[in-house]
């Protein structure tokens, strides 16, 4: 418990009050750091948490009000990796703190607590009083190495022996720490997950396993579950009393191992021994709500906070992860489904394919453009085919010419009329042909269609959307329609993207089972990467790429929206790309820093807010 001056974080998530402000907390209110208060604040009483003890006490103090809540939101080990990323990603301290934990629920902390204070203390005391107030509960775990390693069942060693550096990992979650890149041969991607989870477990240590997505559940997560039952605990989506009850129990000590979302990785799992993060480059793991940050950099430095040993695990690791310092674990041998690479045939028959679809009898067609066709011109007037709307491209789909760009009904610029010359191509037709041809049905994935794996005689049609974990499949083949789409496709990372979606398709098909990409350019990198199962050259080419795009892989980013002059000011920073643009009135700037530059830049731009120059920054934005 804490009394006396007090720093405490008001909730107002604007940076021109990125700041702690400073209360006389009352010794009867049994508050300490991380608790929830109430506090005046410009005339009002406003929701804060407390920070710690004041480094500086004024001369004249306001006095916390009261306790919001009996619960603790944070410890000091959590406020320091709050506080790094509100350094990091230039957020307000309020916005992270915020987004560390679900909305509180009164009536669910009533309902556990029984109106008394039992969630307060130290989690050991927790664990203890939580199980007896939930009744399902089963007992919690004890927070000692032999009562936690009883919780995991015996079974043979698994991959990771035979992996290079795969001993030091598991030397690493005895308690040593590390940061892990790791890149599983396919048919081993959910088994060395449950390696590496059951390994910290058996040492008596927490472990929280990373997942980009909830829908479907991914395989990873299934396995977890089914290996350690009531151990492992989900946040994964569910209603807002549901995720409460259960970070509440995950406070409180009740699960040995957590799986869930983005926001999990504040999880207050205890004797957090591993962080593993699941298809580390999948885009889902950027958070694209303020404070914007990255579940792949939050990992690690919350591993670096406990001693605990973060590991990055994809069949394509990002650009990003593998430019810091790691140690790459890997099979020893290459295990790879054996790919062809073709030219495309028209509409994306090439002969090769045709004739593995006529003997296949369970597969997937990757077709990464939607619709049926793209209109090129009107049968009307003869103008080539633009929105009238907009003027964006205008697509067949669904039965229906609809504008790419505002989603308006299609129309012609030039006279209105709504009758359009198709150019046939895109997982619509390629339905609609590979069911002439394949032996068995052929169905796509597409509107209200949830993704899911093909059924043992079936083949499906999808693109990114339909590649989510679902473990080993063993497809008889799996096929990528029009791999130079990636080449064609806007932003910096969609190479890396569309390359760790093909990787992941490829990883269904079985070993005697058949890859097939089509492509005009069999020697581009990622085609390669895609051949040889091994991304290298790719991360090469790629580093060099985005270097030279003034945005190297690792180099923090930022757009910040301000005023004129916002220009100036940010230019004496020196950063080491700075890009400007217009936005009505305002001015956009994207700049990208050395990370030892990150302190200095979010120092001034908090300061430029409070002069009232920047109105808001966004980290890590898509490019």
């Amino acid at each position: 418990m804490l009394s006396g001056p007090v720093d405490v974080c008001v909730d107002r998530p604007v940076l021109s009050l990125d700041r702690p402000f400073t209360y006389e907390l009352p010794a009867e209110l049994e508050a300490g750091v991380g608790s929830l208060v109430r506090v005046p604040f410009h005339g009002r009483q406003v929701r804060a948490w407390v920070l710690g003890p004041a480094e500086e006490v004024p001369a004249r103090m306001l006095s916390v009000r009261a306790l919001a809540s009996p619960v603790r939101f944070f410890d000091g080990p959590t406020l320091e990796l709050l506080r790094w990323v509100s350094e990091r990603y230039v957020a307000p301290l309020a916005a992270v703190i915020a987004r560390s934990h679900p909305p509180r629920v009164a009536s669910v902390e009533r309902e556990l607590l029984g109106g008394g204070g039992g969630l307060r203390g130290g989690r050991s005391a927790d664990s203890t009083r939580l199980a007896r107030l939930v009744p399902s509960a089963p007992p919690a775990p004890p927070t000692d190495p032999t009562g936690l390693a009883r919780l995991v069942p015996s079974a043979p060693p698994g991959p990771l022996v035979r992996y290079r550096n795969g001993r030091s990992l598991l030397e690493a979650l005895c308690g040593s720490g590390g940061t892990f890149v790791l890149r599983p041969a396919p048919e081993d991607e959910v088994a060395v997950a449950l390696e590496c989870v059951g390994a910290a477990l058996q040492q008596g240590r927490g472990a929280l396993v990373l997942v980009p997505e909830a829908d479907p559940l991914p395989a990873t997560a299934i396995a977890l579950r089914e290996a350690f039952g009531d151990a492992v605990g989900m946040l994964l989506g569910g209603g807002r009393n549901e995720r409460y009850r259960t970070w509440l129990e995950i406070r409180a000590g009740r699960y040995a191992c957590v799986i869930g979302t983005r926001p999990a990785v504040f999880a207050p799992v205890p004797r957090l021994g591993l962080v593993y993060v699941c298809r580390e480059s999948h885009a889902l793991h950027r958070e694209e709500r303020a404070p914007y940050y990255h579940v792949r950099d939050v990992a690690l430095e919350r591993a670096r906070i406990l001693g605990a040993a973060c590991v990055a695990s994809a069949l394509l690791p990002s650009v990003e992860t593998t430019a810091m310092p790691h140690v790459l674990v890997e099979p020893h041998e290459r295990r790879w489904p054996p790919v062809e690479v073709v030219r495309p045939g028209p509409e994306g028959r090439a002969p090769r394919l045709v004739s593995a679809l006529k003997g296949a009898r369970r597969g997937f067609l990757f077709s990464p453009v939607p619709g049926y066709g793209v209109a090129r011109v009107c049968r009307a007037c003869g103008e080539p085919a633009a929105c009238a709307a907009c003027g964006g491209l205008l697509r067949a789909e669904e039965g229906r010419v609809r504008c790419t760009v505002c989603g308006s009904d299609g129309r012609c610029a030039g006279c209105g009329a709504s009758d359009f010359g198709v150019v046939r191509g895109g997982a619509e037709r390629v339905e609609e042909w590979a069911g002439r041809i394949a032996r068995v049905p052929v169905r796509r994935i597409g509107r209200g269609r949830g993704p899911r794996p093909p059924g043992p005689a079936e083949i499906l049609v999808g693109g990114i959307e339909a590649v989510k974990d679902f473990g080993p499949v063993g497809l008889d083949l799996v096929a990528v329609l029009d791999a130079d789409v990636a080449s064609r496709r806007p932003g910096l990372s969609a190479r890396e993207r569309a390359l760790a979606s093909w990787m992941e398709a490829a990883a269904w098909a079985r070993p005697n089972g058949r890859v097939i990409v089509q492509t005009r350019h069999p020697n581009d990198p990622a085609v390669q990467a895609l051949v040889t199962g091994r991304p290298e050259r790719f991360h090469r080419a790629e580093a060099t790429r985005r270097a030279e795009a003034g945005f190297p892989p690792g180099a923090p980013v930022f757009r910040v929206r301000g005023v004129p002059g916002l220009e100036d000011e940010l230019r004496a920073l020196r950063p080491g790309t700075l890009l400007v643009s217009g936005l009505g009135d305002e001015s956009v700037c994207l700049v990208a820093l050395d990370r030892a530059g990150v302190a200095e830049f979010g120092r001034a731009v908090r300061a430029l807010a409070e002069r009232g120059i920047v109105s808001r920054v966004e980290a890590e934005p898509h490019l």
